[in-house]
């Protein structure tokens, strides 16, 4: 339902892109703390919980864990390319990455765990390897997208925070940081889905007064309002969740694309 009314009370002008500078050092050191988070969790499980369906189609738990194991590796890569200059691209092939999760997916308990914390440690030395003078150098991403340094953590914690709910242990999306919510929903709205042809213009509002534009303006300035918690806007534009906690006046939640 769009909305074009005049506000009752006064807000916050909405932000027409990322509300804060990307911050290396700060995301990075998130990283760290998330992935000891996802280490507890993934310790309580046995080998027989890695085989069981994760909250992903057609993944279990085992695939999930894979995934994010090879991600640090993946994004180690990038932050090598950004500190030397010579191009490393995060997999040799889309078809070998998913042959590499799929190898890794039915291994046992340890070996996995084992494997994430290795993984995660390069992952750190790769960060703190990096010179603040290259955090604006750009690299390319899967896919063909092109994204600055700096934001490398930011993108690390997303995999890392929103993977740990994929498990579907207990971990949910009201769960996750303030500082990851907050730059996740300022990356989402200012970049990731800014002018997306496939998202409708919209204005997100938070419960605590903040508003976020993003998607395609159409014509006649019509405007989808979507009001809730911050972590509700997060968990349904990463398509974690069907939007519990959301409302928009009435109508349906505008369709995102997908991560």
């Amino acid at each position: 339902m769009t909305d074009n009314a005049p506000d009752k009370a006064p807000h916050p002008e909405p932000h027409q892109g990322p509300a804060t500078t990307p911050d290396f050092a700060r995301d990075a050191a998130a990283v760290h703390e998330a992935t000891e988070r996802l280490l507890v969790s993934v310790g309580k499980l046995d080998d027989e919980a890695v085989g069981e369906p994760s909250l992903l189609p057609d993944w279990t738990r085992g695939h999930v864990l894979a995934h994010v194991a090879r991600n640090a590796d993946a994004l180690v890569n990038l932050l090598t390319w950004a500190r030397t200059d010579v191009p490393t691209p995060m997999y040799p092939s889309g078809a070998a990455r998913d042959a590499d999760i799929e190898r890794d997916a039915d291994r046992p308990l340890s070996v996995h765990v084992a494997d994430l914390r290795a993984s995660a440690q390069r992952f750190d030395a790769a960060a703190a390897a990096l010179p603040a003078d290259r955090w604006t150098f750009e690299v390319e991403m899967r896919n063909g997208v092109v994204e600055r340094a700096a934001r490398l953590a930011l993108r690390r914690l997303a995999e890392v925070e929103l993977h740990h709910v994929d498990l579907g242990v207990g971990y949910t999306v009201e769960q996750l940081p303030a500082g990851f919510v907050d730059g996740w929903l300022d990356f989402m709205t200012g970049v990731k889905f800014a002018g997306h042809p496939a998202v409708p213009a919209m204005e997100l509002r938070a419960d605590d007064g903040r508003r976020w534009r993003t998607g395609t303006e159409a014509a006649g300035g019509a405007v989808t309002v979507v009001t809730g918690p911050p972590t509700a806007l997060v968990g349904w534009l990463t398509g974690r969740t069907r939007g519990a906690g959301l409302d928009t006046q009435g109508g349906a939640l505008p369709a995102v694309p997908p991560l």
